[in-house]
């Protein structure tokens, strides 16, 4: 009984040093594949990065909307004073598609 705990222990100790030695090498290994250059035409490269400029730019304006209301309706209430839309006396834009004396 005594020999075949030795021969587990042993065991164990050499499957534990290949995991930790395959840990650093995955790590490497995943790093090298993530590095690597990837060769794309000109368009598809300036595709790419209108894109991504553009996706950024969406997501930092819908967080910016969730995190400050008012700048949102500030920013409405500037777009329609600019069609000619906004209803001085009420405070609020009119919507798009009702019918008003002034609008005919």
């Amino acid at each position: 009984a005594n020999r075949k705990s030795k021969i587990e222990n042993i065991m164990g100790d050499w499957i534990g040093l290949i995991f930790f030695l395959l840990i650093p090498v995955g790590i490497f290994v995943g790093l090298k594949l993530l590095g690597r250059k990837r060769t794309s035409t000109e368009q598809e490269f300036e595709q790419r990065a209108s894109q991504s400029g553009s996706l950024l730019g969406a997501g930092l304006n819908a967080l910016n909307g969730m995190l400050n209301p008012g700048e949102a309706k500030g920013k409405e209430a500037i777009t329609e004073v600019k069609k000619g839309r906004y209803n001085k006396k009420q405070g609020v834009g009119k919507d798009i598609g009702e019918d008003f004396e002034e609008d005919k």
